[in-house]
């Protein structure tokens, strides 16, 4: 199935292309800007195929940075050419028109045209052509579009979340679109399974899992659905951290030698080599997003706190002074900011903090919350989650805001982690 689904994006990329390019240097949202407002936009029901224009205008409105004018305030009828006068007095910055019609049995064709109200220039003109059976994916995509012109940044709309379902007595690896939809299982399975992190290329998966009764550190490879079992010598209980950029070297921690230490792992078979090794419980690493740094959970000071030191596991500092049991550290991916998960009354909340210790936010206040990672664009976390009752995931911006459950209800899952662009 994952192949399958691999194969209709590349076709997606190879057949969609530019009409005209975009004049507009104009950005309509600066996203980095404290205390930004909501953007009025227009995103009309496109001809041929109102359920893409939904699904763009539902990823627009996810972001919680645009307010999307409804269908039954619009005066230009869709079929309409654009005409300034009819969008001036309803307040919106951007019109988007879409026309979907059939090339072919299987294939569909989408034009799109974006035009700037305030001075009456189009802004986007852009055609795609696709398989039908993708025509979520390439929504995604049109949606990606519109955000690059309105911000100037790159859309998560195309990225993936992995995860482990947690079936009575299995454990099972799968991956789901951003939102939620089109969850899938990969087929790696076991009894226990944690920690599943990307590659920054995204065509890995590293997880440990332990089979038969021994814990392994693996590798699914995206492209081809194998499982690799990277061979690490490993004993007790081992966790995985992440990728270094390279994409092959990874760290762990591991109780192999008694005590919970941290070492360097590489999917290429080479032996590993010990990172940081104490007399206290060093567990959680996670490599910082330029390689410099590891970020980690130790009890050396006597109850979990988070550190940092540096890629030699040297110039170690204490990271976190408030809170008694800090867990489960996640970077983000521009490496300024560090979500973790820490112990209050009882349940585990999820708080923000910079490199450098200062900036410490509470995210979440309710529920027990746990396996935060951070979005491919830093503007949200995903994470576990009882918020409602029933373990499941949530996707929440990263001031706290627009929390919502993206797995059904019922169905119990966990350790997701949020792939690269």
């Amino acid at each position: 199935m994952i192949k399958r689904f691999l194969s209709t994006i590349t076709f997606i990329f190879l057949i969609a292309f530019f009409i005209t390019p975009s004049s507009a240097e104009k950005i309509y949202l600066n996203i980095t800007s404290p205390g930004v407002k909501k953007l009025p936009i227009a995103i009309q029901p496109f001809i041929g195929a109102k359920d893409v224009s939904d699904i763009v205008k539902a990823d627009m409105m996810f972001t919680g940075l645009f307010d999307c004018l409804e269908d039954a305030a619009q005066i230009e009828r869709p079929d309409q050419p654009f005409t300034v006068m009819s969008w001036k007095g309803l307040g919106v910055e951007m019109v988007v028109k879409g026309v979907v019609t059939s090339s072919s049995a299987n294939s569909i064709d989408i034009s799109i045209r974006a035009f700037d109200v305030t001075d009456g220039r189009e802004v986007l003109r852009k055609e795609y052509t696709a398989k039908r059976d993708i025509l979520r994916q390439l929504s995604h995509m049109i949606a990606n579009d519109i955000y690059r012109i309105l911000t100037g940044q790159q859309g998560i709309f195309r990225s993936k979340i992995a995860f482990v379902s947690e079936k009575p007595g299995s454990r099972l690896l799968y991956v789901m679109d951003f939102d939620g939809d089109r969850m899938r299982s990969l087929g790696p399975r076991a009894g226990i399974m944690l920690a599943p992190r990307w590659s920054p290329d995204g065509t890995k998966l590293l997880y440990s899992s332990e089979k038969s009764r021994k814990w392994g550190i693996y590798v699914y490879d995206i492209n081809t659905g194998t499982e690799l079992n990277t061979n690490v010598p490993l004993s007790g209980l081992s966790i995985v951290g992440n990728f270094f950029p390279d994409n092959r070297r990874f760290v762990y921690s591991s109780s192999r030698d008694g005590n919970a230490n941290i070492a360097i792992g590489n999917i290429g078979g080479t032996a590993p080599r010990r990172l940081i090794a104490t007399p206290w419980i060093d567990v959680s690493p996670a490599v910082s997003p330029d390689g410099n740094s590891i970020l980690f959970v130790s009890n050396r000071t006597g109850a979990p706190q988070l550190y940092i030191s540096d890629i030699q596991g040297y110039n170690t500092r204490r990271l976190t002074f408030e809170g008694n049991y800090n867990t489960s550290p996640a970077w983000s991916p521009a490496g300024d900011m560090i979500v973790f998960a820490s112990q209050i009354g009882g349940r585990n909340q999820l708080f923000t903090i910079k490199p450098d210790g200062t900036g410490l936010n509470q995210v979440t206040r309710d529920g027990n919350n746990e396996d935060p990672s951070f979005s491919p664009d830093g503007r949200y976390i995903v994470f576990s989650s009882t918020h409602d009752g029933s373990k499941g995931i949530f996707v929440i911006r990263a001031n706290g805001e627009g929390l919502r459950r993206i797995t059904p209800r019922g169905f119990r899952s966990a350790s997701p982690a949020w792939s690269p662009f």
